[in-house]
Protein backbone atom coordinates (compact mmCIF):
# COMPACT_ATOMS: atom_id res chain seq x y z
CA UNK A 1 0.00 0.00 0.00
CA UNK A 2 1.57 3.64 -0.66
CA UNK A 3 0.66 4.78 2.92
CA UNK A 4 4.01 2.75 3.89
CA UNK A 5 5.68 4.57 1.75
CA UNK A 6 5.07 8.06 3.93
CA UNK A 7 8.66 9.02 5.12
CA UNK A 8 9.35 8.63 8.61
CA UNK A 9 8.57 11.40 11.34
CA UNK A 10 10.51 12.30 14.62
CA UNK A 11 9.01 11.08 17.59
CA UNK A 12 6.49 13.32 18.86
CA UNK A 13 6.79 14.45 22.17
CA UNK A 14 3.75 14.79 24.65
CA UNK A 15 2.70 18.14 25.84
CA UNK A 16 2.69 19.24 29.13
CA UNK A 17 1.09 22.20 31.20
CA UNK A 18 -0.91 24.66 29.89
CA UNK A 19 -0.15 23.37 26.31
CA UNK A 20 -1.62 20.29 26.99
CA UNK A 21 -4.81 21.51 28.36
CA UNK A 22 -5.58 24.75 25.83
CA UNK A 23 -5.04 22.05 23.21
CA UNK A 24 -7.34 19.57 24.49
CA UNK A 25 -9.66 22.40 25.22
CA UNK A 26 -9.14 23.81 21.36
CA UNK A 27 -9.70 20.64 20.01
CA UNK A 28 -12.73 19.33 22.11
CA UNK A 29 -14.27 22.31 20.97
CA UNK A 30 -13.58 21.96 17.39
CA UNK A 31 -15.57 18.37 17.77
CA UNK A 32 -18.70 19.47 19.81
CA UNK A 33 -19.20 22.68 17.60
CA UNK A 34 -19.03 20.00 14.80
CA UNK A 35 -21.25 17.15 16.18
CA UNK A 36 -23.38 19.78 17.61
CA UNK A 37 -24.23 21.29 14.27
CA UNK A 38 -25.25 18.01 12.99
CA UNK A 39 -28.18 17.70 15.57
CA UNK A 40 -28.85 21.66 16.45
CA UNK A 41 -30.97 22.37 13.11
CA UNK A 42 -33.55 19.20 14.11
CA UNK A 43 -35.59 21.59 16.23
CA UNK A 44 -35.59 24.59 14.08
CA UNK A 45 -36.51 23.14 11.23
CA UNK A 46 -40.39 24.50 11.96
CA UNK A 47 -39.11 28.17 12.30
CA UNK A 48 -36.58 27.60 8.90
CA UNK A 49 -38.81 26.42 6.63
CA UNK A 50 -41.71 29.00 8.19
CA UNK A 51 -39.48 31.96 7.66
CA UNK A 52 -38.05 31.15 3.88
CA UNK A 53 -41.98 30.41 2.77
CA UNK A 54 -41.03 26.46 2.27
CA UNK A 55 -42.79 23.34 3.80
CA UNK A 56 -41.28 21.09 6.67
CA UNK A 57 -40.74 18.24 4.31
CA UNK A 58 -38.36 20.61 1.95
CA UNK A 59 -36.68 22.09 5.09
CA UNK A 60 -35.57 18.76 6.09
CA UNK A 61 -33.06 18.95 3.25
CA UNK A 62 -31.05 21.25 5.65
CA UNK A 63 -30.43 18.54 8.02
CA UNK A 64 -29.93 15.82 5.02
CA UNK A 65 -27.56 18.04 2.50
CA UNK A 66 -25.54 17.88 5.69
CA UNK A 67 -25.61 15.00 6.49
CA UNK A 68 -24.53 13.73 2.67
CA UNK A 69 -21.40 15.94 2.43
CA UNK A 70 -20.37 14.86 5.97
CA UNK A 71 -21.01 11.38 5.39
CA UNK A 72 -18.69 11.67 1.66
CA UNK A 73 -15.95 13.76 3.05
CA UNK A 74 -15.17 11.57 6.37
CA UNK A 75 -13.42 8.44 4.71
CA UNK A 76 -11.59 10.72 2.86
CA UNK A 77 -9.50 11.85 5.89
CA UNK A 78 -6.66 9.78 5.39
CA UNK A 79 -5.96 10.31 2.03
CA UNK A 80 -6.36 14.40 2.72
CA UNK A 81 -4.14 14.22 5.84
CA UNK A 82 -1.32 12.57 3.60
CA UNK A 83 -1.41 15.21 1.09
CA UNK A 84 -1.61 18.51 3.45
CA UNK A 85 -0.81 17.20 6.51
CA UNK A 86 -2.82 16.55 10.14
CA UNK A 87 -2.41 20.04 11.42
CA UNK A 88 -2.88 22.12 8.41
CA UNK A 89 -5.96 20.54 7.47
CA UNK A 90 -7.41 20.54 10.55
CA UNK A 91 -7.06 24.07 11.12
CA UNK A 92 -8.32 25.14 7.52
CA UNK A 93 -11.57 22.57 8.08
CA UNK A 94 -12.34 24.79 10.96
CA UNK A 95 -12.09 28.27 9.42
CA UNK A 96 -14.03 27.00 6.61
CA UNK A 97 -16.51 25.48 9.14
CA UNK A 98 -16.76 29.09 10.32
CA UNK A 99 -17.15 30.59 7.18
CA UNK A 100 -19.74 28.39 5.79
CA UNK A 101 -21.84 28.85 9.16
CA UNK A 102 -21.84 32.50 8.33
CA UNK A 103 -22.95 31.57 4.79
CA UNK A 104 -26.13 29.56 6.86
CA UNK A 105 -27.06 32.30 8.58
CA UNK A 106 -26.91 34.96 5.90
CA UNK A 107 -29.29 32.84 3.72
CA UNK A 108 -31.85 34.48 2.04
CA UNK A 109 -33.38 31.56 0.43
CA UNK A 110 -33.62 27.68 1.10
CA UNK A 111 -31.49 27.17 -2.08
CA UNK A 112 -29.01 29.57 -0.53
CA UNK A 113 -29.39 27.61 2.50
CA UNK A 114 -28.98 23.99 1.42
CA UNK A 115 -25.49 24.97 -0.27
CA UNK A 116 -23.85 26.53 1.95
CA UNK A 117 -25.46 23.41 4.31
CA UNK A 118 -23.32 21.39 2.00
CA UNK A 119 -19.78 23.18 1.80
CA UNK A 120 -20.08 23.28 6.25
CA UNK A 121 -21.00 19.08 5.92
CA UNK A 122 -18.21 18.60 3.30
CA UNK A 123 -15.41 20.34 5.29
CA UNK A 124 -16.47 19.31 8.79
CA UNK A 125 -15.48 15.66 7.44
CA UNK A 126 -11.74 15.81 8.63
CA UNK A 127 -12.25 17.50 11.93
CA UNK A 128 -13.51 14.52 13.99
CA UNK A 129 -10.97 11.63 13.21
CA UNK A 130 -8.27 14.34 12.96
CA UNK A 131 -8.94 15.74 16.43
CA UNK A 132 -8.41 11.98 17.89
CA UNK A 133 -5.51 11.65 15.88
CA UNK A 134 -4.47 14.94 17.43
CA UNK A 135 -4.89 14.33 20.72
CA UNK A 136 -3.47 10.78 21.09
CA UNK A 137 -0.16 12.33 19.74
CA UNK A 138 -0.42 15.07 22.89
CA UNK A 139 -0.64 12.39 25.99
CA UNK A 140 1.88 9.96 26.84
CA UNK A 141 0.92 6.18 26.14
CA UNK A 142 -0.20 5.70 29.54
CA UNK A 143 -2.51 8.37 29.78
CA UNK A 144 -4.36 7.64 25.97
CA UNK A 145 -7.08 6.19 27.71
CA UNK A 146 -7.88 9.72 29.19
CA UNK A 147 -7.01 11.56 25.84
CA UNK A 148 -10.21 9.29 24.37
CA UNK A 149 -12.36 9.82 27.65
CA UNK A 150 -11.84 14.34 27.24
CA UNK A 151 -12.84 13.67 23.41
CA UNK A 152 -15.49 11.17 24.06
CA UNK A 153 -17.16 13.76 26.74
CA UNK A 154 -17.47 16.04 24.01
CA UNK A 155 -18.95 13.72 21.41
CA UNK A 156 -21.78 12.33 23.99
CA UNK A 157 -22.87 16.24 25.36
CA UNK A 158 -22.84 17.49 22.03
CA UNK A 159 -26.09 15.32 20.35
CA UNK A 160 -28.31 16.43 23.87
CA UNK A 161 -27.19 19.99 23.85
CA UNK A 162 -28.01 20.05 20.38
CA UNK A 163 -31.72 20.30 20.27
CA UNK A 164 -31.57 22.42 23.78
CA UNK A 165 -29.87 24.73 22.73
CA UNK A 166 -31.37 24.59 19.20
CA UNK A 167 -35.04 25.05 20.61
CA UNK A 168 -33.34 28.11 22.72
CA UNK A 169 -32.42 29.83 20.71
CA UNK A 170 -35.17 29.40 18.08
CA UNK A 171 -37.94 30.09 20.85
CA UNK A 172 -36.08 33.04 22.01
CA UNK A 173 -33.86 34.45 19.37
CA UNK A 174 -34.08 33.71 15.33
CA UNK A 175 -32.62 30.49 13.89
CA UNK A 176 -29.82 32.15 12.36
CA UNK A 177 -27.78 32.43 15.90
CA UNK A 178 -27.79 28.50 15.75
CA UNK A 179 -25.15 29.09 12.82
CA UNK A 180 -23.66 32.42 13.95
CA UNK A 181 -22.65 30.68 17.42
CA UNK A 182 -20.50 28.57 15.75
CA UNK A 183 -18.32 31.88 14.32
CA UNK A 184 -16.36 32.42 18.26
CA UNK A 185 -15.89 28.68 19.01
CA UNK A 186 -14.20 28.08 15.82
CA UNK A 187 -12.20 31.17 15.54
CA UNK A 188 -10.55 30.35 19.26
CA UNK A 189 -10.40 27.03 18.38
CA UNK A 190 -8.00 27.26 14.99
CA UNK A 191 -6.03 30.16 16.64
CA UNK A 192 -5.30 27.61 19.99
CA UNK A 193 -4.73 24.56 17.72
CA UNK A 194 -2.33 26.75 15.32
CA UNK A 195 -0.65 27.92 18.24
CA UNK A 196 0.37 24.71 19.81
CA UNK A 197 0.31 21.96 17.17
CA UNK A 198 1.74 23.48 14.23
CA UNK A 199 5.51 22.64 14.99
CA UNK A 200 3.79 19.34 15.26
CA UNK A 201 2.39 18.72 11.65
CA UNK A 202 3.08 15.42 10.22
CA UNK A 203 4.27 13.80 6.88
CA UNK A 204 3.23 15.15 3.64
CA UNK A 205 3.32 12.50 1.11
CA UNK A 206 1.88 13.67 -2.48
CA UNK A 207 0.03 11.05 -4.16
CA UNK A 208 -2.20 11.00 -7.19
CA UNK A 209 -6.09 11.50 -6.49
CA UNK A 210 -7.70 7.97 -7.22
CA UNK A 211 -10.51 9.94 -9.17
CA UNK A 212 -12.83 6.97 -10.25
CA UNK A 213 -12.66 6.08 -6.14
CA UNK A 214 -14.00 9.28 -5.26
CA UNK A 215 -16.31 9.61 -7.94
CA UNK A 216 -17.74 5.82 -6.91
CA UNK A 217 -17.35 6.98 -2.91
CA UNK A 218 -19.68 10.16 -3.69
CA UNK A 219 -22.10 8.00 -5.87
CA UNK A 220 -22.78 5.30 -3.44
CA UNK A 221 -22.98 7.31 -0.33
CA UNK A 222 -24.93 9.74 -1.67
CA UNK A 223 -27.33 7.60 -3.09
CA UNK A 224 -27.96 5.58 0.13
CA UNK A 225 -28.06 8.60 2.20
CA UNK A 226 -30.87 10.42 0.41
CA UNK A 227 -33.01 7.06 0.97
CA UNK A 228 -32.48 6.63 4.09
CA UNK A 229 -33.66 9.77 4.29
CA UNK A 230 -36.38 10.19 1.73
CA UNK A 231 -37.28 6.43 1.95
CA UNK A 232 -40.55 7.23 5.00
CA UNK A 233 -41.67 10.15 3.29
CA UNK A 234 -41.98 8.27 -0.16
CA UNK A 235 -43.27 4.79 1.36
CA UNK A 236 -39.91 3.00 0.07
CA UNK A 237 -39.77 0.51 -2.25
CA UNK A 238 -43.25 1.26 -3.45
CA UNK A 239 -41.27 4.15 -5.32
CA UNK A 240 -39.77 4.39 -8.35
CA UNK A 241 -37.34 7.07 -6.92
CA UNK A 242 -36.11 4.50 -4.06
CA UNK A 243 -35.94 1.79 -6.17
CA UNK A 244 -33.41 3.88 -8.39
CA UNK A 245 -31.65 5.42 -5.40
CA UNK A 246 -30.78 1.91 -3.54
CA UNK A 247 -29.79 0.71 -7.02
CA UNK A 248 -27.49 2.88 -7.66
CA UNK A 249 -26.34 2.75 -3.55
CA UNK A 250 -25.60 -1.09 -4.13
CA UNK A 251 -23.73 -1.38 -7.76
CA UNK A 252 -21.85 1.86 -7.19
CA UNK A 253 -20.99 0.27 -3.87
CA UNK A 254 -19.98 -2.62 -4.53
CA UNK A 255 -17.43 -1.57 -7.97
CA UNK A 256 -16.05 0.81 -4.90
CA UNK A 257 -14.68 -2.20 -3.15
CA UNK A 258 -13.58 -3.63 -6.17
CA UNK A 259 -11.59 -0.89 -7.19
CA UNK A 260 -10.27 0.13 -3.90
CA UNK A 261 -8.84 -3.46 -3.22
CA UNK A 262 -6.90 -2.66 -6.59
CA UNK A 263 -6.27 0.68 -6.91
CA UNK A 264 -2.39 1.43 -5.99
CA UNK A 265 -3.61 4.81 -4.40
CA UNK A 266 -6.92 4.31 -2.87
CA UNK A 267 -8.75 7.17 -1.53
CA UNK A 268 -9.86 4.72 1.30
CA UNK A 269 -7.91 2.50 2.79
CA UNK A 270 -9.87 -0.44 3.16
CA UNK A 271 -7.16 -2.32 4.00
CA UNK A 272 -7.42 -1.42 7.83
CA UNK A 273 -10.48 -4.18 7.78
CA UNK A 274 -7.64 -6.76 7.39
CA UNK A 275 -6.88 -6.48 11.13
CA UNK A 276 -9.29 -8.09 13.89
CA UNK A 277 -9.17 -4.90 16.39
CA UNK A 278 -10.47 -2.80 13.45
CA UNK A 279 -12.91 -4.34 11.97
CA UNK A 280 -14.79 -6.18 15.31
CA UNK A 281 -14.50 -2.73 16.59
CA UNK A 282 -16.04 -0.82 13.89
CA UNK A 283 -18.57 -3.21 13.67
CA UNK A 284 -19.75 -3.15 17.39
CA UNK A 285 -19.34 0.72 17.61
CA UNK A 286 -21.51 1.03 14.81
CA UNK A 287 -24.31 -1.44 15.30
CA UNK A 288 -24.30 0.01 18.95
CA UNK A 289 -24.70 3.57 17.67
CA UNK A 290 -27.08 2.96 15.34
CA UNK A 291 -29.39 1.44 17.90
CA UNK A 292 -28.76 4.35 19.99
CA UNK A 293 -29.22 7.29 17.45
CA UNK A 294 -32.71 5.23 16.68
CA UNK A 295 -33.93 4.96 20.19
CA UNK A 296 -32.56 9.04 20.51
CA UNK A 297 -35.42 10.15 17.25
CA UNK A 298 -37.91 7.77 18.69
CA UNK A 299 -38.12 8.26 22.22
CA UNK A 300 -38.53 12.08 21.97
CA UNK A 301 -41.08 11.97 19.05
CA UNK A 302 -42.83 9.81 21.60
CA UNK A 303 -43.07 11.58 24.16
CA UNK A 304 -44.13 14.90 21.85
CA UNK A 305 -46.90 13.37 19.42
CA UNK A 306 -48.21 10.69 21.49
CA UNK A 307 -48.16 11.53 25.28
CA UNK A 308 -48.44 15.33 24.89
CA UNK A 309 -45.08 16.62 25.82
CA UNK A 310 -43.95 20.16 24.39
CA UNK A 311 -40.29 19.61 22.57
CA UNK A 312 -38.58 21.65 25.68
CA UNK A 313 -40.31 19.27 28.18
CA UNK A 314 -38.85 16.02 25.94
CA UNK A 315 -35.64 17.87 26.15
CA UNK A 316 -35.31 17.70 29.95
CA UNK A 317 -36.22 13.78 29.84
CA UNK A 318 -33.54 13.29 27.55
CA UNK A 319 -31.09 15.71 29.00
CA UNK A 320 -29.81 13.72 32.13
CA UNK A 321 -27.91 11.06 30.12
CA UNK A 322 -25.04 13.34 30.10
CA UNK A 323 -24.75 13.97 33.65
CA UNK A 324 -22.81 10.14 34.66
CA UNK A 325 -21.76 10.21 30.43
CA UNK A 326 -19.49 13.17 31.96
CA UNK A 327 -18.90 12.17 35.40
CA UNK A 328 -17.74 8.80 34.68
CA UNK A 329 -15.54 9.67 31.23
CA UNK A 330 -12.49 10.64 33.14
CA UNK A 331 -12.62 7.87 35.83
CA UNK A 332 -13.15 5.17 32.26
CA UNK A 333 -10.12 7.02 31.13
CA UNK A 334 -8.11 6.49 33.63
CA UNK A 335 -8.26 2.54 34.12
CA UNK A 336 -8.65 1.90 30.84
CA UNK A 337 -4.78 1.55 30.32
CA UNK A 338 -4.80 -1.05 33.88
CA UNK A 339 -7.80 -2.87 32.26
CA UNK A 340 -8.42 -4.80 29.26
CA UNK A 341 -10.74 -2.51 27.35
CA UNK A 342 -13.43 -5.77 26.51
CA UNK A 343 -14.36 -5.77 29.87
CA UNK A 344 -15.46 -2.33 30.01
CA UNK A 345 -17.13 -2.55 26.72
CA UNK A 346 -19.14 -5.24 27.82
CA UNK A 347 -19.79 -3.83 30.64
CA UNK A 348 -21.37 -0.66 28.65
CA UNK A 349 -23.22 -2.94 26.13
CA UNK A 350 -25.04 -4.94 29.46
CA UNK A 351 -25.89 -1.58 30.68
CA UNK A 352 -27.59 -0.62 27.53
CA UNK A 353 -29.94 -3.84 27.38
CA UNK A 354 -30.88 -3.33 31.00
CA UNK A 355 -31.91 0.70 30.11
CA UNK A 356 -33.52 -0.62 27.23
CA UNK A 357 -35.54 -3.28 28.98
CA UNK A 358 -36.59 -0.58 31.42
CA UNK A 359 -37.91 1.04 28.25
CA UNK A 360 -39.91 -1.62 27.09
CA UNK A 361 -41.96 -1.41 30.21
CA UNK A 362 -43.34 2.10 29.27
CA UNK A 363 -46.83 2.89 29.29
CA UNK A 364 -49.28 5.85 27.82
CA UNK A 365 -49.20 6.78 31.31
CA UNK A 366 -45.77 7.18 32.71
CA UNK A 367 -43.82 9.10 34.98
CA UNK A 368 -41.06 11.51 34.83
CA UNK A 369 -39.89 9.48 37.11
CA UNK A 370 -39.51 6.29 35.31
CA UNK A 371 -38.82 8.50 31.93
CA UNK A 372 -35.51 9.49 33.37
CA UNK A 373 -34.14 6.50 35.69
CA UNK A 374 -33.11 4.75 32.01
CA UNK A 375 -32.08 7.53 30.84
CA UNK A 376 -29.96 7.93 34.05
CA UNK A 377 -28.41 4.94 33.76
CA UNK A 378 -27.62 5.08 30.07
CA UNK A 379 -24.94 8.29 30.66
CA UNK A 380 -22.77 5.21 32.46
CA UNK A 381 -23.07 3.26 29.60
CA UNK A 382 -22.55 6.04 26.96
CA UNK A 383 -19.09 6.54 29.03
CA UNK A 384 -17.66 3.07 28.95
CA UNK A 385 -18.65 2.42 25.50
CA UNK A 386 -17.38 5.26 23.02
CA UNK A 387 -13.60 5.20 24.83
CA UNK A 388 -12.85 1.75 25.33
CA UNK A 389 -14.15 0.84 22.00
CA UNK A 390 -12.29 3.96 19.82
CA UNK A 391 -9.29 2.45 21.92
CA UNK A 392 -9.58 -1.44 20.58
CA UNK A 393 -10.10 0.03 16.92
CA UNK A 394 -7.22 1.96 16.83
CA UNK A 395 -4.72 -0.08 18.78
CA UNK A 396 -1.56 -1.03 17.17
CA UNK A 397 -2.57 1.38 14.67
CA UNK A 398 1.22 3.45 13.35
CA UNK A 399 0.40 6.91 13.77
CA UNK A 400 0.42 7.58 10.34
CA UNK A 401 -2.49 5.07 9.63
CA UNK A 402 -4.62 6.74 12.77
CA UNK A 403 -6.33 9.54 10.62
CA UNK A 404 -7.23 7.24 8.03
CA UNK A 405 -8.33 4.45 10.67
CA UNK A 406 -10.31 6.96 12.48
CA UNK A 407 -11.94 8.60 9.87
CA UNK A 408 -13.05 5.31 8.27
CA UNK A 409 -14.47 3.97 11.77
CA UNK A 410 -16.41 7.62 12.51
CA UNK A 411 -17.57 6.93 8.78
CA UNK A 412 -19.17 3.63 9.29
CA UNK A 413 -20.49 4.52 12.57
CA UNK A 414 -22.30 7.92 11.13
CA UNK A 415 -23.41 5.70 8.12
CA UNK A 416 -25.15 3.34 11.04
CA UNK A 417 -26.49 6.39 12.69
CA UNK A 418 -28.55 7.30 9.63
CA UNK A 419 -29.65 3.34 8.88
CA UNK A 420 -30.53 3.05 12.68
CA UNK A 421 -32.75 6.25 12.69
CA UNK A 422 -34.25 5.09 8.99
CA UNK A 423 -35.17 1.28 10.50
CA UNK A 424 -36.61 2.30 13.92
CA UNK A 425 -38.64 5.04 12.39
CA UNK A 426 -40.21 2.77 9.73
CA UNK A 427 -40.36 -0.39 11.98
CA UNK A 428 -41.92 1.98 14.68
CA UNK A 429 -44.81 3.00 12.11
CA UNK A 430 -45.23 -0.50 11.05
CA UNK A 431 -45.63 -2.19 14.54
CA UNK A 432 -47.97 0.87 15.61
CA UNK A 433 -50.14 -0.11 12.18
CA UNK A 434 -50.06 -3.86 13.79
CA UNK A 435 -50.74 -2.90 17.20
CA UNK A 436 -53.80 -0.31 16.31
CA UNK A 437 -55.43 -3.57 14.11
CA UNK A 438 -55.35 -5.75 16.60
CA UNK A 439 -56.37 -3.70 18.98
CA UNK A 440 -59.31 -2.46 16.81
CA UNK A 441 -60.47 -5.72 16.24
CA UNK A 442 -61.66 -5.92 20.11
CA UNK A 443 -63.07 -2.73 20.08
CA UNK A 444 -66.53 -1.58 18.59
CA UNK A 445 -70.30 -2.43 19.38
CA UNK A 446 -69.83 -6.19 20.16
CA UNK A 447 -67.16 -5.53 22.80
CA UNK A 448 -68.79 -4.62 26.41
CA UNK A 449 -66.21 -3.01 27.71
CA UNK A 450 -65.93 -0.71 24.58
CA UNK A 451 -69.88 -0.13 25.28
CA UNK A 452 -69.32 0.96 28.70
CA UNK A 453 -66.51 3.35 27.67
CA UNK A 454 -68.78 4.94 25.43
CA UNK A 455 -71.77 5.10 27.64
CA UNK A 456 -69.24 6.66 30.70
CA UNK A 457 -67.91 9.33 28.31
CA UNK A 458 -71.47 10.45 27.00
CA UNK A 459 -72.60 10.21 30.56
CA UNK A 460 -69.82 13.13 31.25
CA UNK A 461 -71.39 15.32 28.45
CA UNK A 462 -69.82 13.84 25.15
CA UNK A 463 -71.43 13.23 22.05
CA UNK A 464 -71.27 9.65 20.44
CA UNK A 465 -68.92 10.99 17.88
CA UNK A 466 -67.01 12.94 20.28
CA UNK A 467 -66.52 10.05 22.69
CA UNK A 468 -65.93 7.53 20.06
CA UNK A 469 -62.54 10.14 18.91
CA UNK A 470 -62.08 10.19 22.75
CA UNK A 471 -61.33 6.18 22.05
CA UNK A 472 -59.98 6.13 18.96
CA UNK A 473 -57.19 8.76 20.22
CA UNK A 474 -56.49 6.69 23.33
CA UNK A 475 -55.76 3.19 20.91
CA UNK A 476 -53.83 5.22 18.86
CA UNK A 477 -51.29 6.09 21.77
CA UNK A 478 -51.95 2.71 23.34
CA UNK A 479 -50.79 1.19 19.75
CA UNK A 480 -48.47 3.62 19.16
CA UNK A 481 -46.52 3.14 22.99
CA UNK A 482 -46.53 -0.83 21.92
CA UNK A 483 -44.74 -0.16 19.12
CA UNK A 484 -42.00 1.97 20.17
CA UNK A 485 -41.98 -0.67 23.54
CA UNK A 486 -41.27 -3.48 20.98
CA UNK A 487 -38.12 -1.53 19.57
CA UNK A 488 -36.63 -0.88 22.97
CA UNK A 489 -37.17 -4.90 23.70
CA UNK A 490 -34.91 -5.59 19.85
CA UNK A 491 -32.48 -3.20 21.17
CA UNK A 492 -32.20 -5.07 23.98
CA UNK A 493 -31.77 -7.90 22.78
CA UNK A 494 -29.17 -6.66 19.96
CA UNK A 495 -26.89 -5.31 22.76
CA UNK A 496 -26.60 -8.35 24.33
CA UNK A 497 -25.57 -9.81 20.83
CA UNK A 498 -23.29 -7.43 20.74
CA UNK A 499 -20.87 -8.29 23.48
CA UNK A 500 -19.68 -11.50 21.09
CA UNK A 501 -18.40 -9.18 18.84
CA UNK A 502 -16.42 -7.27 21.43
CA UNK A 503 -14.67 -10.81 22.32
CA UNK A 504 -13.41 -11.49 19.22
CA UNK A 505 -10.98 -8.79 18.99
CA UNK A 506 -7.70 -9.18 20.59
CA UNK A 507 -6.93 -8.37 24.07
CA UNK A 508 -5.55 -5.10 24.01
CA UNK A 509 -4.50 -2.64 26.75
CA UNK A 510 -6.20 0.96 25.68
CA UNK A 511 -2.85 2.03 25.79
CA UNK A 512 -1.36 -0.04 22.87
CA UNK A 513 -2.81 2.71 20.41
CA UNK A 514 -0.36 4.72 22.07
CA UNK A 515 2.19 2.63 22.21
CA UNK A 516 2.40 2.75 18.55
CA UNK A 517 3.00 5.97 18.71
CA UNK A 518 5.51 6.01 20.64
CA UNK A 519 7.23 3.16 19.45
CA UNK A 520 7.87 5.27 15.96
Amino acid sequence: MATSATPPRPALQPLTGTPLVLGTVALSLAVFMNVLDSSIANVSIPAISGDMGVSPQQGTWVITSFAVANAISVPLTGWLTMRFGQVRLFVTSILLFVIASFLCGMAPSIELLIAARILQGAVAGPMIPLSQALLLSSYPPAKSGMALAFWGMTTLVAPIMGPLLGGWISDNYSWPWIFYINIPIGIFAAWATWSIYRERESAILIRPIDKIGLALLVLWVGSLQLMLDKGKELDWFNSGEIIILASVAVVCFIYFIIWELGDEHPVVDLSLFKGRNFSGGVIAISVAYGLFFGSLVILPLWLQTQIGYTATEAGKVMAPVGILAILMSPFVGKILPKVDARWVATAAFAIFAVVFYMRSHFTPDVDVRTLMIPTIIQGAAMAMFFIPLTSIILSGQPPDKIPAAAGLSNFVRIMFGGIGTSITSTMWDSRTALHHAQLAEHSGPDNPAFGQAVQALQSQGLTEPGALAVLERALSVQASTMGATDIFWISSILFVSLIGLVWMTKPRKSAASADAMGAH
